[in-house]
Formats: structure tokens, C-alpha cells, sequence
């Protein structure tokens, strides 16, 4: 009966340490207008961001798993000739926040996505205030009036897990 009970532990201990430390789940949050992928249950937060001359509502979406904070953040504009600043106005702030340095930046493509020339996916380095060094991965894009803005935080960010994040959002007509 030990023998048996020692058996069982073992194969669940075993099962255990193979399950997955990100549980992807993808869903529409309500408002967004975006389809994503998060490996976690985000909470919801809103706040006033200043960006460049403006403030904005930002809706967030956020939860930390296996090391990482995986967040996507939106706001809407009124006009149009906002966008393409307010896209590159986040980007300067996400580089500033942990005084980063640039390590990639490509351009993005969303699918339902308007085109931008600051639709861009960019992987920084920088400090925490605490002096701790952060890694983050950063994709800003636009549905029309819409801006996006997403991130991965942790000490190393994993490629695959930025992959699956980043490459999971959807703007569905």
C-alpha cells in the first residue's frame, strides 16, 4: 500500500513539474476591438497617461506569469493627424521609463491593423529604479482613431512567449 501511495505521488509530482507555466487563452476583451492572447487572467486598469501635449484614457489589460508582466494597453484619439505622434510619443516613454537602449526594432504588421509608419516591435534594455536591469518587448500599432500599445517586462523576457503575445493580436472587422 506504501509502495502504491509513494507510486502515485511520484506520478503526480512528475505531471506537476511538465505542466505549462503559461496557460494561453485567447479572448476579446470587451471594448478593446482587439482579439489577444494572454497566458494569464489580466485585470483591468484605467488611467490618464500624458502623451506629448495631450492626456489620454488608457485601458489596461495586465498579468505577470513565469517572470514576465504581459500587458496591452489602448486609448482613443479625436483627430487624426494624432496618431502617428501619439504612436511615437508612447515608444519615447516606454524607452525613457527604464532608460533603455534600442536592442531591435522592426516594423509590425497586425492583422485588421491601419497601416503606420510607427507600427513598430522593438526589444529594449534598460534599469528599474532599484537599478535591477529589465528587458522588455514593445509592439505599438493603430486601428483607425485606436492606439495599441503592448509589453513584456521581466529580467529576460522569453522570445517564444514575446512571439505568441505579440503575434496573437487580431483587430477583427
Amino acid at each position: 500500500m506504501r509502495v502504491l501511495t509513494l507510486a502515485a505521488w511520484a506520478l503526480a509530482a512528475g505531471a506537476t513539474g511538465c505542466s505549462p507555466a503559461l496557460d494561453w487563452r485567447e479572448f476579446q476583451p470587451e471594448g478593446s476591438g482587439v482579439l489577444v492572447t494572454f497566458p494569464c487572467k489580466p485585470d483591468r486598469h484605467a488611467r490618464s497617461v500624458t502623451v506629448g501635449a495631450r492626456t489620454l484614457q488608457m485601458e489596461m489589460l495586465v498579468c505577470s506569469a513565469a517572470g514576465t508582466t504581459f500587458a496591452l494597453s489602448f486609448a482613443d484619439l479625436s483627430d487624426p493627424a494624432d496618431v502617428t505622434l501619439a504612436l511615437a510619443d508612447l515608444q519615447t516613454l516606454a524607452i525613457a521609463n527604464i532608460g533603455a537602449a534600442i536592442r531591435r526594432s522592426v516594423a509590425l504588421q497586425v492583422p485588421g491593423m491601419t497601416p503606420n509608419a510607427q507600427a513598430l516591435r522593438l526589444s529594449i534594455e534598460g534599469r528599474r529604479p532599484d537599478g535591477a536591469a529589465v528587458t522588455e518587448e514593445l509592439a505599438f500599432f493603430t486601428r483607425g482613431l485606436r492606439i495599441y500599445q503592448a509589453t513584456l517586462l521581466g529580467e529576460q523576457v522569453p522570445v517564444e512567449a514575446a512571439d505568441t503575445f505579440i503575434g496573437a493580436f487580431k483587430l477583427p472587422s
